[in-house]
């Protein structure tokens, strides 16, 4: 019915877009070349005539993107995402906030990729800020705080905080704390001989006047170009009073090099965001996550159009206003402006389509996922914010579809949910080996109770996180250098300039399984 208002009144040929650009037929060509020109130019449709259709919203398996002119090989794809409005990524999968997908052993298996995690919240607010602090220690700069005794400590007080923290050396200072006078080093090779846990560390640490470290001011190239040259594990910053200030380590030299494209925050620390439930009695969690080094607050509700969160949005905002917050989830522009004009960082797009949903459940409440994306993304570029498409994505196909539509990330639940960082263990069932997998859906109840309603299921393990995020990513740097464009910022340029062109599948373009399904 789309081309029935162009049949009746006549042919007419369209301009053919080149880079977001119109292009006329050269007027020199004979009329069956411009026949031919204006058939050039009918191939797909823009995104603005798809997504506008009345009465019809569209998922990611119902479109298809045309190719592009490729100019650069599927290596040279730029993936760098902007998270929220001030957090930039170096690849769109983002760990979504769910107690069977990540806690921190999957934020660092994502942060190490060049994505993010966010820590679910279905825990005590302890628990979850050591999640946090377990990424934040991962990777250093200027380690600002590290672990440092007195001389009047024991080999016992080492053994503690080895245990504690895997830290395998500890600075000695005159006050055993930060700001002091340093006067040696501890290692585990310096303890592990000895028998009596009650030996005082003077006793067996390495005195100051045979360590190697370096004078403030120093740049952190410089640090690590003198951990080098010194050959040296751990290197200590000292001021001019001979005080400890910071430290740098060879270790976080060589995580560098093993992962080139993970993602760091100034510090080069690797980043993490931690979900908030958008309650009052909420407030002291925050504090603990943003304490622990939490980058993005991520406010975890089903609805995003709430007064709640508009107000905990408002409160977090002005005691933190240089931490970023990404609220949702909304699927229209209707329900993304309040949050938008309260300040928010980042949206989350999704509703009734989740990969829980089987295919013959229709979900009452929400959005088909590719309209939701585009119409939102669209509204909240004029914010200069980014949206993550949250839900339904099951490959690296549906990935592409979702920043091909306008999303700057994507968040991954059930696609994660089987690797070896998830929470969880691993159950054997009819010859396969499993993982639970459930949502975090919950039902309001009087008071403060709730009620967990979330489906659940199994899915088969998949192994290291870090195997199956590459894969997923070379999927979409295919796809995007098959549009023709060499980063995300040039995809989103020519989605809204009419550059990306679209066609619609049939029920026959899913293949005759799916065919069958809804016959």
């Amino acid at each position: 019915c789309m081309f029935a208002s162009i049949i009746g009144k006549g042919f007419v040929p369209a301009p053919r877009f080149f880079a977001g650009k119109a292009v006329a037929p050269p007027a020199s060509i004979k009329p069956r070349q411009k026949f031919s020109f204006a058939a050039m130019s009918l191939d797909g449709l823009d995104a603005e005539t798809v997504f506008n259709t009345p009465c019809v919203g569209y998922t990611y398996d119902d479109l298809i993107s045309l190719p592009g002119h490729a100019t650069q090989g599927a290596g040279e794809i730029d993936l760098a995402a902007r998270f929220s409005r001030n957090v930039t990524i170096n690849s769109p999968l983002v760990a979504a906030p769910m107690d069977t997908v990540c806690e921190g052993r999957m934020a660092l298996a994502c942060a190490l990729s060049g994505g993010i995690g966010v820590v679910h919240c279905n825990c005590d607010a302890d628990y979850q800020a050591e999640q946090v602090a377990l990424v934040k220690r991962y990777e250093h700069g200027f380690i600002m705080d590290p672990h440092t005794l007195s001389q009047l400590s024991t080999v016992d007080d080492f053994d503690n905080i080895k245990q504690r923290f895997g830290t395998n050396t500890v600075l000695i200072t005159e006050g055993g704390v930060m700001g002091s006078k340093l006067a040696g080093i501890v290692t585990s090779r310096d303890v592990e001989l000895v028998e009596d846990k009650k030996t005082k560390l003077g006793e067996i640490m390495t005195p100051k006047s045979k360590m190697k470290y370096a004078m403030e001011p120093i740049s952190l190239s410089q640090a690590m170009e003198q951990l080098r040259q010194k050959k040296v594990g751990k290197l200590p910053i000292l001021n001019e009073g001979d005080e400890l200030v910071a430290m740098v380590s060879r270790s976080d030299l060589k995580k560098g090099r093993s992962n080139p494209l993970a993602a760091q925050d100034a510090n080069k620390q690797l980043m993490v965001a931690a979900a908030v439930v958008p309650r009052k009695s909420e407030r002291d969690r925050v504090h603990k996550l943003i304490e622990a080094g939490a980058d993005v607050i991520v406010l975890s509700t089903s609805q995003g159009d709430s007064a709640q969160q508009v107000d905990f949005l408002k409160w977090l905002k002005h005691e933190y206003p240089t931490v970023d917050v990404v609220c949702g989830n909304v699927v229209t522009p209707r329900q993304a402006k309040p949050l938008l004009d309260a300040g928010a960082d980042g949206l989350r797009v999704g509703m009734g389509c989740s990969s829980l949903y089987s295919g013959r459940e229709a979900c009452v409440i929400g959005r088909p996922q590719a309209s939701a994306v585009y119409h939102v993304a669209k509204f909240a570029r004029e914010y200069g914010v980014p949206v993550i498409a949250d839900g339904g994505v099951q490959h690296s196909s549906h990935v592409s579809m979702a920043i091909t539509i306008g999303a700057s990330t994507v968040m991954c639940g059930a696609l994660l949910a089987g690797t070896s960082e998830a929470p969880g263990e691993a159950f054997w069932h009819d010859g396969q080996r499993l993982k639970l997998y459930r949502g975090l859906g919950s039902l309001e109840l009087e008071g403060s109770q709730q009620a967990q309603c979330g489906a659940a299921c199994a899915v088969i393990e998949r192994g290291p996180a870090a195997l199956l995020i590459e894969s997923l990513l070379e999927g979409v740097r295919r796809d995007l250098r098959r549009l023709g464009s060499n980063n995300l910022t040039q995809l989103h340029e020519d989605l809204y300039t009419a550059g990306v062109r679209f066609q619609v599948r049939t029920a026959g373009g899913y293949g005759p399984t799916f065919a069958f399904a809804i016959a």
